[in-house]
């Protein structure tokens, strides 16, 4: 009689034997793949947030997206968490007495939250129909709408939980941040970051904004230093700052020419540690915080990538049919094995 466990442990061992013949080699995860050098992104300092939100009220207004409203007036705009219709958000981490700002205990920090643009997305590797992609030169993971079948395997496959499903759209999208990449051409960056007043969450090359926030990181708490908003340029463009009109800059660099925002402030206690240098392999979103990052709700994970070694799996059972062929070769060992001849007839 065939029972599932027969069945089991015939695919088991077809599989085993198929696999195996190609040596331990061939089950090796591929190496993570890196951040794209021209890659863009976002630096978050915690210490300097103060939750004010206008990130939050921008993106929505520079997408398109309502307002979802988890009070019983529904006159706010209230959103609990990223969803199809909220791409960023802040958080609050809270503790005691709540005295001390970026302080682990009796403090209170925010946390901002929205897509990493990884650079070795799960998303884009689970997705069975390229809606999800990852631009080969700026890094930014994008959705396509009308590739996508709904099939939220993008949902699942994010260690961030980013990707969410609008459950209220008839089509069945996902929602996630893009960096307000349909803005680029008209010189605008990620509307987060142009709005923030603090400078909290900053636009630009992720290799610079990675270099600021070590920057930041060295330097002694409770000092003064400057902080730059809105958008970080490279030192080869602030050179040019004298000498351009401005259009000059647009047309090399593709972003509107605007006045220095930056600022002198005072250093905060920093984490000694830039979230998303090493998480997953590197993100192009890079965080700091003053309290650690588990507790302000950023996951902990390992320096690489799980599509690297979930892809890997895949290629070698799929590759050349070894996965159909050994089912198949299961299904008719059990077959064989638990079909009794016919009288008259010869095992």
């Amino acid at each position: 009689m065939t029972t599932r466990r027969n069945f089991l442990k015939g695919a088991l061992a077809a599989t085993g034997a198929i696999v195996g013949s190609g040596g331990t080699a061939g089950v090796q995860a591929r190496e993570t793949r890196k951040v794209p050098p021209e890659a863009l992104g976002l630096l978050y300092d915690a210490t300097l947030c103060v939750g004010c939100k206008a990130c939050v009220a921008a993106c929505k207004e520079a997408n398109g997206n309502p307002p979802e409203f988890n009070t019983v007036d529904q006159l706010w705009d209230t959103p609990l968490d990223t969803s199809g219709d909220t791409f960023n958000i802040i958080k609050m981490y809270r503790n005691g007495t709540m005295e001390t700002k970026d302080a682990e205990t009796n403090g209170y920090s925010f946390m901002k939250t929205s897509c990493m643009h990884c650079a070795d997305p799960s998303c884009v590797s689970a997705c069975p129909v390229s809606a999800m992609t990852k631009n080969p030169v700026n890094g930014i993971v994008e959705y396509n709408p009308d590739k996508c079948i709904g099939c939220r395997y993008c949902v699942l496959a994010c260690p961030f939980g980013i990707p969410k499903y609008q459950f209220n759209d008839p089509l069945g999208r996902i929602g996630k941040c893009e960096l307000c990449r349909h803005r680029h051409k008209d010189g605008h960056y990620s509307a987060c970051a142009e709005v923030c007043p603090t400078g909290a969450t900053l636009f630009g090359r992720t290799e610079d904004l990675l270099a600021e926030a070590k920057r930041r990181l060295a330097l002694k708490p409770g000092s003064i230093t400057t902080y730059p908003r809105g958008r970080l340029r490279p030192a080869q463009e602030k050179a040019l700052q004298g000498k351009d009109t401005g259009e000059g800059n647009k047309a090399r660099h593709g972003w509107r020419h605007e006045p220095d925002q930056s600022y002198e402030g005072v250093v905060g206690n920093y984490q000694q540690h830039v979230y998303g240098e090493q998480e997953y392999g590197g993100t192009q979103v890079v965080k700091l915080s003053g309290v650690p990052f588990e507790k302000v709700g950023m996951p902990k994970l390992p320096p690489y990538s799980s599509a690297a070694t979930s892809e890997t799996i895949q290629h070698t059972l799929y590759g050349g049919l070894l996965m159909p062929i050994a089912v198949l070769g299961a299904l008719t060992w059990v077959a064989k094995r638990n079909v009794k001849p016919e009288e008259g007839e010869e095992e």
